[in-house]
């Protein structure tokens, strides 16, 4: 009896000193201990002023990056209403009262501790860089206007600046390749890993002024003025980029119906081949004369107004666009694209958006069928009547009768002036987002203006304040005592 109460108290004694030991060691341990907490979020937000209209994108990342580059996303996109920021060239001032809309959705996102450090930038595209060439003091006075507005947010405005059109390129490069994973790409191994380079894709873009084409080329750029090279995550590329201001879709538009005009007028009528038969519209001249793309002067004895009647005529419309590029004269007669501008052959894979895509989305075009099938549809589509056009599409009828003509510029300059064959066609892709991400040249600027942002260390939380630890300590301590002091009080007891 007295031994079987000896060996439970002797058990008793045992286990209770384990487990004050034990709490003993884990309060040391997290004396010694930081618990590493998410990373702080950081924001950007980006106005895009095209040249019909301006989008508002905001962008977040975790404020520790990943060497020396945010791993950014969007989280919110606002298009301002009204035309692009060079439709008030008469009218400054409202060119940055019709920011303001998009930018309180912005601060109502973004949370208010987080403003003072939130970059803010506009950046002006093709439309700002026509309205510079035609008269600098408007587009002055645009920009003035509108930094007046943004300066007085909240949040850290970093400028109001006109993008170059290789800037507009290389960016919407890095916007593309990033979104697909092609830059950095997190892995099952919980790390981020950089693909490899033969997976990188180019990038076509069109606005309403310009057109950018960029890619990594199969060997060495020649011409330097071409080259853009930038460091992303903590790697240098070194890429190929042109931009043909003038080339974009509207201008295109304007330019086609001047050189229809020079050639092609008779009893104050014009006959339009783009324009499908049975259309008739009045147009005014003046405005068509206005564009710095348009360096010719009116015909004399014109009307005010002309009539334009459509001849659904897509081969004689086909040949109209192809007189608007110059391929007479190159440098280079073996790499060369128009406009006399050096190209090496284009290589790899390629996203088309903006005004590719939005064209060939309403064709229909945008899944990957055959060149062939792509061509004959658009012809297709330029036959069909008027009538039959307003039909089918009534929600359309401010674009309807310029898709023919966008189609067919698509493809002319795709083939004739990029050098994509009936064999490289299916290495395009027309696109507008990839993943919960627009495409375009202001996700690719957030990347690169990262590395500007000092990156914070992932937040610590110390899991004990020294104070309270000793207290912690020193209770154990004296509850062990206790607990052995009371066993010894009961074996004595019950076992002496």
């Amino acid at each position: 009896m007295g031994s079987s109460c000896k060996e439970r108290a002797f058990t008793t004694l045992l286990v209770v000193a384990t487990l004050s030991s034990l709490l003993t060691l884990i309060l040391i341990l997290v004396e010694t201990t930081t618990i590493l907490l998410p990373a702080n979020i950081k924001y950007g937000v980006v106005f895009d002023a095209g040249s019909s209209h301006t989008s508002l994108f905001v962008y977040q990342w975790p404020a520790d990056k990943e060497n020396d580059t945010g791993v950014v996303s969007q989280s919110l996109v606002c298009q301002v209403e009204g035309p692009g920021i060079s439709f008030y060239a008469h009218n400054p001032a409202k060119a940055g009262e019709s920011l303001r809309d998009c930018l309180d959705q912005a601060l109502t996102h973004i949370p208010k501790d987080k403003w003072q450090g939130t970059p803010l930038f506009l950046g002006a595209t093709a439309g700002m860089r026509l309205l510079s060439q035609k008269n600098m003091s408007q587009a002055t006075g645009i920009f003035e206007a509108i930094s007046q507005v943004l300066s007085e947010s909240p949040l850290d405005f970093w400028g109001a600046n006109l993008l170059s059109g290789q800037d507009e390129g290389s960016l919407g490069w890095i916007t593309i390749n990033y979104v697909l994973d092609k830059l950095v790409k997190y892995s099952f191994t919980g790390q981020w890993i950089r693909p490899q380079e033969g997976t990188l894709v180019g990038a076509l873009d069109m606005g309403g002024a310009s057109t950018q084409i960029t890619f990594l080329p199969e060997r060495p750029i020649q011409d330097k003025s071409t080259e853009v090279t930038f460091k992303l995550y903590g790697s240098n590329y070194s890429v190929y980029t042109h931009s043909y201001l003038c080339y974009g879709r509207d201008q295109i538009l304007n330019r086609l119906l001047v050189n229809l005009l020079q050639q092609n007028i008779s009893d104050h009528r014009l006959q339009q081949p783009c324009y499908h038969k049975g259309y008739n519209a009045t147009l005014a001249l003046a405005p068509l004369y206005e564009s710095p793309c348009v360096h010719t002067t009116a015909p004399s004895g014109l009307p005010q107004n002309l009539t334009v009647e459509g001849t659904g005529n897509p081969e004689a419309c086909a040949t109209a666009l192809y007189k608007l590029f110059n391929f007479s004269t190159c440098e280079h007669p073996e790499n060369c694209a128009f406009e006399g501008v050096y190209q090496p052959p284009v290589w790899g894979q390629f996203y088309a958006f903006s005004n590719f895509f939005y064209t060939f989305k309403f064709l229909n075009l945008t899944s990957g069928q055959s060149l062939t099938k792509v061509n004959t549809t658009i012809w297709e589509f330029c036959k069909k009547p008027w009538g039959q056009l307003e039909a089918e599409y009534p929600g359309e009828k401010n674009w309807l009768r310029d898709y023919c003509a966008s189609g067919l510029y698509i493809l002319t300059l795709l083939l004739k002036g990029y050098g994509f064959t009936e064999d490289t066609w299916s290495s395009i892709s027309f696109r507008k987002q990839v993943g919960n991400a627009d495409i375009g040249w202001t996700l690719g600027y957030m990347l690169n203006q990262t590395n500007r942002i000092p990156a914070e260390p992932p937040a610590r939380w110390q899991a004990q304040r020294h104070s309270i630890w000793v207290a912690s300590v020193v209770w154990a301590v004296l509850t062990l005592l206790a607990f052995l002091g009371a066993a010894i009080g009961w074996l004595l007891w019950h076992c002496g």
